[in-house]
């Protein structure tokens, strides 16, 4: 009974932020007197450069997705392709920033192929950026060899921007890496004549499920970019982030802390709110999160040096803040913007989550599939993955969405 009354207050408190939202213009430049968006930055003022890494065979796709346990699409993966470390421009805080990414080309498709953009989920390690392939791999690459010209941000703070703190789940960063280096990549391949047809496709997991939601939601509502967008799919993202903190708030373990110890940190610099880590954590934890996320270390790595109690974890202040509906109210304000109400997807997208998601609770996914039918989207359906996990879940998604994927590249 306290849970469930802790989770009206939460919700009541988004009810709240919303109705401020709505009234104020800055968050509605549509309204009289709108504050003008930034200029849009074109492809060629985007582009930096791209570096052939390798060119590889379908058989040695086939193999390298068997042995990531991805042997399922084998059969699916037709193509060559040649990856390209690629390097271009974001703008991050005010400022146009180099970041890096991984884009993939297969070859001798019958006919041009749609440019896709693959999102991937967290990491804490600076080696497994997707643009290091093939020294690491997501899995992400395979929709190349599936005949998708496939490009995989690496978002800001890992690759060529690894210096940098991850803004993690800030929706706007997350929108911008994907957005400028769709129209990077366009301008590249069309100054390498490489034809592509009218098709544009979003995919992702975890966060990148929430980093799809996210780019897709820019596009959308920002014609300028001139990137019609077609589908998109996304998998077990936390789309709902005042619901995703109320139900950390009030569990006794959560599995995953080395992603609060990421989500803290992040907005902590990306905000610059410069509080002190032990305004957040209790010793030791505190003095440890630097040295954890210096990105040499894996997140089971992260996890065992942390707690999986978010009550021991938490400062006592901090953790009673979360739980008291007036608490930490600068950042509800930001889980409140990061968070997609307001919005509904107008293009076909499907939504994945495995009911027994330990690491981004089922229930966002539910809250926000929920907002968006309330909102009038008109093409959005929800497949819930049964007894999936965080990890077992991808699997069953892309079994799913990459055939409907493909039905809609006609």
């Amino acid at each position: 009974m306290n849970s469930i009354l802790r989770y009206l207050r939460w919700r009541l408190l988004v009810l709240l932020l919303l109705g401020c939202l709505n009234s104020c213009q800055y968050f509605y430049p549509e309204k009289e007197n709108p504050i003008p968006r930034p200029p849009v930055s074109r492809g060629q003022d985007l582009f930096v450069s791209a570096t052939q890494i390798v060119t590889m065979p379908k058989a040695q796709l086939q193999a390298l997705a068997t042995n990531a346990g991805f042997g399922a699409f084998a059969p699916q993966l037709l193509y060559d392709v040649t990856f390209y470390k690629f390097i271009y421009k974001t703008t991050y805080q005010g400022q146009l920033l180099q970041v890096s990414g991984l884009l993939g080309i297969p070859l001798n498709t019958p006919r041009p192929p749609a440019l896709l953009s693959a999102q991937h989920g967290t990491m804490f390690r600076h080696a497994d950026a997707p643009s290091n392939f093939p020294a690491t791999f997501s899995g992400l690459e395979l929709f190349a060899s599936a005949g998708f010209v496939t490009i995989i941000p690496d978002y800001i703070g890992l690759g060529v921007s690894q210096h940098l703190v991850q803004p993690f789940y800030d929706k706007q960063s997350s929108a911008a890496t994907v957005v400028d280096m769709l129209k990077a990549a366009r301008y590249y391949l069309q100054r390498q004549q490489v034809p592509l047809n009218q098709h544009l496709f979003l995919v992702g997991y975890s966060q990148g499920g929430y980093v799809t939601l996210a780019a897709q939601q820019e596009l959308e509502t920002n014609p300028r970019h001139q990137l019609p967008l077609t589908a998109a799919a996304a998998g077990a993202g936390g789309y709902d982030l005042p619901g995703m903190l109320t139900g950390i708030a009030t569990t006794p373990t959560y599995v995953n802390p080395a992603f609060l110890a990421l989500f803290l940190q992040g907005y902590n610099t990306t905000y610059a709110w410069n509080r002190p880590l032990t305004d957040f954590f209790r010793a030791p934890y505190a003095a440890k999160i630097p040295a954890l996320l210096d990105g040499t270390k894996t997140r089971e790595e992260i996890n065992a040096e942390l707690t999986t109690s978010p009550a021991t974890l938490f400062t006592p202040a901090f953790y009673a803040g979360l739980n008291a509906p007036t608490g930490e109210v600068v950042l509800r304000q930001q889980l409140v913007a990061n968070s997609f109400f307001g919005w509904a997807p107008q293009r076909p997208t499907r939504l994945y989550h495995g009911t027994n998601d330990e690491s981004v609770f089922f229930a966002t996914s539910v809250s926000t599939f929920a907002q968006f039918q309330a909102a009038g989207a008109p093409n959005v359906a929800f497949f819930p993955i049964p007894g999936g996990t965080h990890q077992t879940s991808i699997g069953p998604m892309m079994a799913n969405a990459l055939p409907w994927l493909q039905s809609l590249d006609q």
